[in-house]
């Protein structure tokens, strides 16, 4: 199983910026425009480390990358950043809302001894192949883990979450997403709790919930660089049976449908196809349980834009032989292939979480389909990662994002 320990976090220094101006969210969620307002922000955004600009003159001596390590450095020896003398455990807390309700996610901040994937710490889904030179170099540069991954295990105990749900404390530092989510983070300095937190989670398996490639980048540091420091890396870890956890659905946008009776026809054979006269747009999955039905089962809603015409798609589950028996009841699994690859033929597909855009990019043809997915269960993701599997790519989308820069791992080389 996996093994975890505290560490001395780096952190901003609220008596010297506030946290609404330094915190960023992750990299890979950042457009260039919105990079832009974390720059204006102030010049101690923690983008310009994790996520800085490319210039025209750049040179292997001086790039994003030498930038990042100078402002890192820079703003440790002007006490921006300071370092934790000892040793902690750090309680990150998001209260945010999601369909009109409010929430909270608790989860650690810890190190994670680096394993090879399968063994202690777990994936549950398929990634796009996709540079990760880009993180290896930051860092390499840095020598840090700047951002932690988001992970899950499972301890009905809730020794760990009682002693974050307990926090009396102010927090350390907080900031504000762009969402309006509040991120709070908090130290969890006493011994006693250290070694609860420890003991209760040595025998837990760890599952990945957002970060795949960063894990996978820090193994692949782990093996250029030998022991050292670097065998642990940042993770976020929340506890499956607390509640706070969110998983929304990415929809899938289509091209390639020219003639929709012919479609449906094909799909029959596996699917009993309920026409409906209203629009599924509400987010709200209560909302959608008019249309989708509350039963179990694989079901989908299929949106095809030229007739402006909704469909409710049930599958009669009687056509996935093949597949893994932790895969073949999921949504997304028969979703791609059974109706996509099978089916339809059609492997070139667009992600879109919004349902709203998603219906317009379709009326305004830009794509031919849109089909819409229920979310994917945390209980799905633990099976799935436990089984050795993976589920298609964009299967889950964790929410909230966490942010970045609220604690910082250095890798420390002298102790």
């Amino acid at each position: 199983m996996a093994k975890i320990i505290p560490f001395r976090g780096i952190l901003y220094n609220p008596a010297k910026v506030s946290g609404d101006e330094v915190i960023a969210p992750p990299y890979d969620v950042i457009t260039p425009e919105y990079r832009d307002v974390l720059y204006n922000k102030s010049p101690y955004n923690i983008v310009r480390v994790d996520f800085g600009k490319e210039l025209p003159n750049d040179t292997n001596g001086d790039n994003k990358y030498t930038r990042a390590r100078g402002f890192f450095e820079h703003w440790i020896k002007q006490g921006i950043l300071v370092q934790d003398a000892n040793p902690m455990f750090y309680a990150y807390e998001i209260d945010y809302n999601l369909y009109g309700k409010n929430k909270t996610l608790r989860g650690l901040m810890s190190l994670v001894k680096i394993e090879e994937l399968g063994k202690g710490v777990f994936p549950h889904e398929a990634t796009h192949a996709k540079p990760k030179a880009d993180r290896l170099n930051l860092m390499r540069a840095c020598l840090a883990n700047i951002s932690p991954i988001y992970s899950l295990y499972n301890s009905p105990e809730k020794i760990t979450s009682s002693i974050l749900n307990n926090i009396k404390d102010k927090p350390y530092i907080s900031a504000r997403d762009i969402d309006g989510a509040v991120h709070k983070l908090y130290k969890i300095q006493d011994k006693l709790q250290i070694d609860a937190i420890i003991k209760e989670l040595s025998d837990k398996p760890i599952f990945i919930a957002d970060g795949h490639h960063r894990y996978e980048v820090a193994l692949e540091f782990f093996k250029e660089m030998g022991d050292g420091p670097w065998e642990y890396v940042l993770m976020f870890l929340a506890n499956i049976s607390d509640e706070g956890i969110a998983i929304l659905p990415t929809h899938r946008l289509i091209k390639g449908i020219t003639n929709a009776n012919e479609i449906l026809h094909k799909l029959q054979m596996d699917f009993e196809i309920e026409t409906i006269k209203d629009n599924i747009e509400s987010e709200d999955p209560e909302n959608q349980k008019i249309f989708w039905g509350a039963e179990s089962g694989c079901r989908f809603g299929l949106y095809i834009g030229k007739e402006r015409q909704w469909y409710i798609l049930k599958y009669r589950g009687t056509d996935l032989k093949d597949i893994e028996p932790a895969l073949k009841n999921l949504d997304v699994v028969v979703l791609h292939e059974l109706i996509l690859k099978r089916d339809l033929g059609i492997t070139n597909v667009t992600y879109e979480m919004d349902v709203k855009e998603a219906i317009k990019r379709t009326d305004d043809g830009e794509f031919d389909a849109a089909f819409f997915l229920r979310p994917t269960s945390v209980d799905d993701v633990e099976r799935v990662a436990l089984s050795g599997l993976r589920m298609p790519p964009k299967s889950t989308y964790f929410y909230p994002k966490l942010l970045t820069g609220m604690v910082i791992n250095k890798f420390i080389v002298n102790e």
